[in-house]
């Protein structure tokens, strides 16, 4: 009965911040685009359980100190009867409870009948017993740790307090002191996290840069970089730029899957070590693709890698058993951070590679006879899609200087996406348009989409890849207040993509934040969803750039290849 006495006491005195703390939490647990693992998913409810009830906790503060502001400036009349002070009915703080617990118990249901139908609509098995446990224990330590925070804040207030108090301060000094230095002990303890946790990324990220991905071997063939022939030494690429030139299929992998004669691949790159800034290390690429033949291929590759360097291997690998290893890739490092750090504190850095390697191999590739000249093709994946469509002023250029492009996961603010998006044709939904009735450029999501849109597809073609639950193309700031086309209604009305859930619904701000934190896991799915496209990279350059000659038998063939192909877990790339 104590326990109780004691719980009910607490309830009557955090009422106000218990159901903050419930609000946010729930808010937290809203599908979103993508299911988010089990673990991840209860930080997520823990921490925002946690915010929320230091907002109420802040909320019945204000409102405290309010009422004595008035009562301090209203005249109180005197009587003869003081009185009596309120007694709550005893059986209303048991009811909250009551109340409260079945909230939380229902909502919870509701919850997990939300992110197993998220998981159905990408291919994903239901949660079971063990991952509601997982749930559970890390919402539980981060609300505990959390928790010792604010207690260690409240503590140092009322240090504070009593110091201002036995100095001589007045009971409204010591308030306003103890207010204060909670202020400063949490945007201390915010920046000096955000600044460490910064730190610690540019410092982890440039130990993995210049570590080995294990399997990447130094290769010996003249056609990549960091051989023996090669001006750009194997400690010159960087870990990603390593893992590129050291791996991918060789002729005789070609030939075994195909069924018929192969070359070795043109695979160059030049890691931030290779040159002082972009134009070097662009100059020092064009230099190797010289030396490699790379000019010599039926296709030279332009590629913007991720933040990090990284190069989705089966788009590359793709391209490579389409055209029987007749091909030449070429890319270079702007940076060893992961792509959002990259985005956030360097949002040019990517175009500007972009730029910077491909006018240098364009200008070398007009130089050649026409007759001679390679088919030139340029591809990026997610800020690397950013990076090199920033390298042309917009589709016509695009279209001028190339023969085909494929990008794969542009993010929201990428351009000529974003224009060709917002002037799509009438009645094509935003996650699948049609421009121009599909002359010049297509979208897919799952193998077959490009050659579904009717009518002649001209060359050079222009590709997007891209899914309507990757939460990195849909992350744009108007979602904040203003409802996004691709939750405009349910997926039986063509209101969103059909591995969108029903069930998420367009919450100012809240859906804003849900699509940030999908962006940690959007590769945590399996492929035709989220920011996962290694099922669409044979059928994307098999339409993009026809002429490969290979039968329906063949592609099937290279299709069950790459989607063996390990990706290295790259979401923090």
């Amino acid at each position: 009965m104590a326990v109780f006495r004691r719980g009910i006491t607490y309830l009557q005195a955090h009422l106000l911040s218990l159901v903050c703390a419930l609000a946010l939490a729930s808010l937290a647990l809203t599908p979103s685009l993508v299911p988010r693992p089990t673990v991840f998913q209860g930080f997520l409810a823990g921490f925002w359980f946690m915010v929320g009830f230091q907002i109420g906790y802040a909320l019945r503060e204000l409102w405290r100190m309010t009422a004595r502001r008035v009562r301090r400036a209203t005249p109180q009349p005197e009587s003869e009867h003081p009185r009596a002070p309120h007694r709550s009915t005893p059986w209303v703080p048991p009811l909250i409870a009551l109340v409260l617990l079945a909230y939380v118990i229902g909502y919870g249901l509701l919850v997990a009948s939300w992110q197993n139908r998220v998981r159905e609509l990408v291919d994903m098995p239901p949660v079971d017993g063990v991952g509601h446990a997982r749930f559970f224990a890390s919402m539980l330590v981060i609300m505990g740790v959390l928790y010792g925070i604010s207690r260690g804040i409240g503590a140092l207030r009322r240090f504070v307090a009593e110091r201002v108090s036995t100095a001589g301060g007045s009971a409204g000094a010591a308030r306003r002191a103890s207010r204060a230095t909670g202020a400063a002990a949490v945007v201390v303890l915010v920046a000096g996290l955000a600044g460490a946790g910064l730190a610690a990324v540019g410092t982890i990220y440039a130990a993995r840069d210049a570590d080995t991905l294990a399997g990447s071997v130094q290769p010996v063939l003249p056609t990549r970089s960091g051989s023996p022939e090669s001006a750009v030494g194997w400690d010159q690429l960087g870990r990603q730029g390593r893992a590129f030139a050291g791996g991918g299929p060789s002729a005789s992998a070609i030939g075994q899957v195909t069924g018929s004669p192969a070359m070795e691949p043109v695979r160059v790159y030049a890691g931030l070590p290779a040159g002082q800034d972009a134009a070097a290390r662009a100059d020092r690429v064009v230099r190797e693709l010289e030396r490699a033949g790379g000019f010599e291929r039926e296709v030279l590759l332009v590629a913007t890698p991720t933040g990090s360097g990284w190069l989705e291997p089966q788009a590359i690998a793709a391209l490579e058993y389409l055209y029987g290893g007749d091909t030449a890739t070429a890319s270079m490092q702007y940076s060893f951070q992961p792509s959002w750090v990259s985005f956030l504190f360097s949002p040019d850095l990517a175009a500007e590679s972009s730029e910077a390697l491909f006018d240098a191999v364009h200008a070398r590739w007009q130089e050649l006879p026409a007759a001679q000249r390679p088919k030139l093709a340029v591809y990026g994946l997610s800020l690397g899609a950013h990076g090199m469509q920033g390298s042309f002023e917009n589709l016509d250029d695009l279209r001028s200087r190339t023969d085909a492009a494929l990008f794969t996961g542009p993010p929201s603010n990428s351009q000529p996406w974003r224009t060709l998006q917002d002037n799509r044709d009438a009645g094509s939904p935003v996650w699948q348009p049609i421009y121009r009735q599909g002359r010049e450029v297509r979208w897919q999501s799952k193998p077959g989409d490009f050659a579904a849109v009717a009518g002649d597809w001209e060359q050079p073609r222009v590709g997007y890849l891209q899914h309507a639950t990757d939460p990195i193309t849909w992350l744009d700031p108007a979602v904040i207040y203003q409802r996004p086309e691709w939750l405009a209604g349910p997926a039986a009305a063509g209101g969103r993509g059909a591995d969108v859930s029903d069930s998420m619904r367009w919450i100012p701000g809240v859906t804003f934040l849900h699509l940030t934190t999908d962006m940690l896991v959007s590769e945590a799915v399996p492929p035709s969803h989220g920011h996962n496209f290694g099922d669409v990279a044979v059928d994307g350059w098999a339409q993009v750039l026809p002429g490969h000659g290979r039968s329906d038998a063949q592609l099937a063939s290279i299709q069950a290849v790459i989607e063996t192909i390990n990706t290295h877990d790259p979401i923090w790339e």
